[in-house]
């Protein structure tokens, strides 16, 4: 007997799980199918995935082959961005771990379910393509304008003031704050005195 997850979700706490999960149940018990896990989440389908615990607990669990196919109601459950959706498609795929989704119609434990997967991969190298790209353009539309790339620099003068009050015997955190800006410049600027020095 296969073991399924159910994976549903609702945007706001006015909105319940209840039809999800009774239609899911229905398909699971047709197919013959032993429901393992549920996975329910109130959250935003925009939200990142850190902030969607059920989420990333599903795909950490399909990787761990605790089911062998995960039921949702609708592809819309699962994200509302292509990268997302491509990640979760090829998560699944990598594991062997099948997928449902009961408004398109899409079973990936059929042979035209399956085209389903062959077809997320190629989405997924065009959309890493495509970001390569416009990553590519952008950089080089900003060269033609003159723009600097990276980290802007860190202006003598401060660079002078932080040697100065770490001379005085200034903590890093106290000299970040002192003059409003990150511990990590302040352990740069440093270290890269401490480089010169040596190099004379």
């Amino acid at each position: 007997m296969r073991r399924a997850a159910i994976f549903s979700r609702v945007s706001t706490d006015r909105q319940i799980t209840d039809n999800q999960l009774q239609r899911l149940r229905e398909v699971a018990a047709k197919a013959g199918w032993e429901v393992v896990q549920v996975y329910e989440e109130t959250v935003s389908g925009a939200a990142g995935k850190a902030k969607r615990d059920a989420y990333s607990r599903m795909l950490a669990d399909a990787t761990r082959r605790q089911f062998d196919v995960v039921l949702a109601w609708d592809v819309s459950r699962l994200g509302r961005s292509l990268r997302e959706l491509l990640e979760c498609f090829e998560t699944l795929k990598a594991t062997g771990v099948d997928l449902y989704l009961d408004q398109q119609g899409v079973d990936t434990t059929t042979p035209a379910g399956r085209a389903l997967f062959g077809m997320a991969g190629v989405f997924a190298e065009f959309e890493r393509s495509m970001l390569i790209e416009r990553t590519k353009a952008g950089l080089d539309r900003a060269k033609a304008q003159g723009k600097r790339l990276g980290r802007p620099s860190t202006s003598p003068e401060v660079i002078t003031r932080i040697r100065d009050l770490r001379q005085s015997g200034m903590g890093m955190d106290r000299i970040a704050r002192e003059l409003g800006i990150g511990k990590s410049v302040v352990f740069n600027r440093l270290a890269e005195g401490k480089e010169a020095r040596s190099v004379q």
